[in-house]
């Protein structure tokens, strides 16, 4: 049954994000902006379908690295989805596209387990919920960062015609980052309170390194956002500090896992 909603999720994100990609490069040729948006939300239907299938068990939800990496994409997929109809975000949707066709290549092909029985526990499924919508939050905030990186180089080039009609405001995408980090700054915290609340001991081995590297990460993010609040920091000055963050994030929720579940 997975295989039978694996196959048609990652062709129909990989051609989604064909169209688009086309789209972007060739305006020229017309191509509809509507229907590489339908494939992709064809393609998340057939992804949270296979990921139903693949995480829920009779007992108990395999929470492996790759089925819960694979969540989070589906999460920002239908975030981005959503922000479609109301920004121009043209240019980040073939890059999310592509990424959850491979998160669920991922899951399909990558035979790891890690067996849970998070009903017994409602607390650390609230934890978990918090950690993953923060997580999914700040890689969008990061997103927003390259492509505030790509229209400032666009800008800067000397001789360079008009920028592309697909490509947003530049103030428009500084001011959608700064509050995709807002929220996800708050969303980090109550979720880092969260596990402070439902879990024994967030400092004991098995958690010890996943709270010390989301504490630093939460540490930059406040310290950027007290930087954009007190001293009028533009989003060019933090693209560096975001991607930091995101990586923090990355290794604190998948980086000892990665290693348990796939190298070892």
């Amino acid at each position: 049954m997975t295989s039978l909603l694996a196959v048609p999720a990652v062709g129909l994100y990989f051609l989604a994000a064909t169209l688009m990609m086309r789209r972007f490069l060739h305006p020229q040729q017309g191509v509809s902006q509507s229907l590489p948006l339908i494939i992709a939300a064809l393609a998340a239907l057939a992804h949270i379908g296979f990921l139903t299938n693949a995480i829920v068990l009779a007992p108990g939800q395999n929470m492996s690295i790759t089925n819960v990496l694979s969540l989070v994409s589906w999460l920002i997929t239908c975030a981005m989805l959503v922000s479609a109809s109301v920004l121009p975000n043209l240019m980040l949707l073939p890059v999310v596209f592509a990424f959850s066709a491979l998160t669920v290549l991922a899951s399909w092909l990558i035979p790891v387990a890690h067996i849970m029985h998070i009903e017994l526990h409602p607390g650390l499924v609230v934890h978990i919920t918090l950690s993953l919508f923060a997580y999914g939050t700040l890689v969008i905030a990061f997103l927003y960062a390259l492509q505030m990186s790509y229209i400032t180089y666009r800008l800067k080039q000397k001789g360079s015609a008009l920028l592309h009609s697909s490509l947003p405001p530049l103030m428009m995408v500084e001011g959608m980052m700064f509050r995709l980090l807002q929220l996800g700054t708050g969303l980090l915290i109550i979720a880092q309170l969260s596990g402070f609340v439902f879990l024994e001991n967030m400092f004991s081995r098995m958690y010890a390194h996943k709270t010390v590297l989301s504490l630093m990460a939460l540490a930059l993010y406040l310290f950027i956002l007290a930087g954009e609040k007190l001293r009028g920091w533009q989003a060019r000055q933090v693209i560096v500090l975001n991607i930091i963050g995101v990586l923090l994030l990355t290794l604190a929720y998948f980086g000892s896992r990665f290693v348990r579940e796939v190298l070892l």
